[in-house]
């Protein structure tokens, strides 16, 4: 009794493994970079400049009098009201990314850069 107990045992731990390895989902490895946006009166300040290609977060924040928004790559923030932030989440392959504020004339007035990818 005893042997065949093993044998179910070690049967149902080989399925299991079998299953797992066959069913499983692989777990995501892409990786998000966060750039924090600072939109001051009117410039841009980002925690950084040049970021590793694929998703980017950018976590924008207003501490200005005036509400901004940030466009990068064809994908536009929603509106920041002053003292809000929000959140702009976009896929990035390598190359230079020109952004801008769409307000208005704040990207004249200096709402404007360039982010590096890599």
């Amino acid at each position: 009794m005893y042997s065949k107990l093993l044998a179910g045992g070690v049967i149902a731990a080989a399925a299991l493994v079998l299953a797992g390895a066959s069913g499983a989902r692989p777990q995501s490895t892409a990786v998000t970079t966060v750039v924090r946006v600072k939109a001051k009166d009117f410039v841009f300040v980002l925690s950084r400049k040049t970021v590793p290609h694929g998703r980017v977060e950018f976590v924008i924040t207003n501490p200005s009098p005036v509400a901004h928004d940030l466009a990068i790559a064809g994908h536009k923030s929603k509106l920041v009201q002053p003292g809000k932030s929000r959140t702009l989440t976009v896929t990035l392959k390598r190359g230079h990314y020109p952004y801008r504020c769409t307000v208005d004339s704040h990207a004249k007035l200096g709402m404007k850069g360039v982010l590096v990818v890599t």
